[in-house]
C-alpha cells in the first residue's frame, strides 16, 4: 500500500517516516496493459530484465509499469526481476545480476542488465533476443549522461551463453561504478562484439533519466586499495564465486504489471574486498 500511495505523496514510509524528496506529483491513470499473449508472433526466446535495486522505490514504481508496457507492445515474451538488496554491505550491482541470472529460471533464454532509473523513450529501440552478440541498448550516442566508446551500462542484452561465457560479472565491485568497463573487457576476452543501435535520431532524448542526484547520493567512496582494484580485470571470480541467500522471493503487481521481487542476502569476504563495508 505504501509503494502504491507514495507517488502522490498521500503515505508515509514504513515505520511512519516521511519519504524523502521534493514534493510528489499526482499519479497519472495508467494506460491500459497489454496482455502477454501466448502465440507464435511474440516469438521463441523470452527475456529476463534483471534489475539491480535498492531503496528507490519511486523509481521502481514507475519502471514495472512502464517496461511492461513498452516491452508488450514490442510482442517480446519477458519477466521482471527487481533485484532488492537486503544485507548490510554497500551496493553491489555487478553481484546482484550474477544472482539474477542463476535465480532467473530455465524458462528466459538472454537477459537484460537493466538500471530503474533509465527509461526507453523510442519505440525502435531494439530488446529481441541478441544471437549476434551484446547488444547496447544505451549507447554513448544515446545515454544521456555516459559517452565514452567503451561504455556498456545502463541497459545490455546478452544470451545466457555468453554471459556464462563471461563468467558472469565480477563480484568485487562494492559502491558505485566501474563494474561495466571491467565487464565491457570481459566481454572483448571471451572473443564476443559488443553491437548498437543504428538508426536511432532521438539522441540523448532517447531514455528518460528518472535520478535525482540532488536526494539521492550514489556511493563514490573509494576504501583502501579500492581506487587501485577498480581498474584492474578480475581473471577469477563472476558467476563461479557469487555468495549469496536469497531470503526472499515475491510475486508483485505494480499497477497492473507483474514483477519478482527478490530479497538477496550478499556475502563478503573482508578479507580479500574490505571495501564491501563502510568500517
Amino acid at each position: 500500500l505504501w509503494l502504491q500511495l507514495s507517488c502522490s505523496g498521500e503515505g508515509s514510509a514504513p515505520g511512519g517516516k516521511q519519504s524523502r524528496g521534493g514534493p510528489h506529483q499526482p499519479c497519472p491513470l495508467p494506460a491500459p496493459l497489454l496482455p502477454v499473449e501466448e502465440e507464435p508472433s511474440w516469438g521463441p526466446h523470452r527475456l529476463a530484465l534483471l534489475v539491480p535495486f535498492r531503496e528507490r522505490f519511486e523509481e521502481l514504481l514507475a519502471f514495472v509499469p512502464y517496461m511492461h508496457r513498452f516491452l508488450s507492445k514490442k510482442r517480446i515474451r519477458h519477466h521482471i526481476f527487481i533485484l532488492n538488496q537486503v544485507d548490510h554491505f554497500r551496493f553491489n550491482r555487478a553481484s546482484l545480476i550474477n544472482v539474477g541470472f542463476l535465480e532467473s529460471g530455465n524458462d528466459t533464454d538472454y537477459i537484460a542488465m537493466h538500471d530503474v532509473d533509465l527509461l526507453p523513450l523510442n519505440e525502435q529501440l531494439d530488446y529481441s533476443f541478441p544471437e549476434a552478440g551484446p547488444f547496447h541498448v544505451a549507447s554513448p550516442e544515446l545515454h544521456p549522461l555516459y559517452h565514452y566508446k567503451t561504455y556498456v551500462g545502463g541497459i545490455l542484452l546478452l544470451t545466457k551463453q555468453h554471459y556464462e561465457m563471461c563468467n558472469g560479472m565480477s563480484n568485487r565491485f562494492w559502491g558505485w561504478g566501474r563494474e561495466d568497463d571491467e565487464f565491457y573487457r570481459r566481454i572483448k576476452g571471451a572473443g564476443l562484439q559488443v553491437r548498437r543501435p543504428s538508426g536511432i535520431t532521438t539522441g540523448y532524448d532517447t531514455f528518460q533519466h528518472l535520478h535525482d542526484p540532488a536526494w539521492r547520493k550514489r556511493d563514490q567512496k573509494r576504501i583502501a586499495a579500492q581506487k587501485q582494484e577498480q581498474f584492474k580485470v578480475d581473471r577469477e571470480g563472476g558467476l563461479n564465486n557469487v555468495r549469496y541467500r536469497i531470503e526472499s522471493r515475491t510475486a508483485l503487481s505494480v499497477a497492473g504489471a507483474p514483477c519478482t521481487v527478490l530479497n538477496i542476502l550478499l556475502d563478503c569476504d573482508t578479507n580479500e574486498t574490505p571495501w564491501c563495508t563502510f568500517g
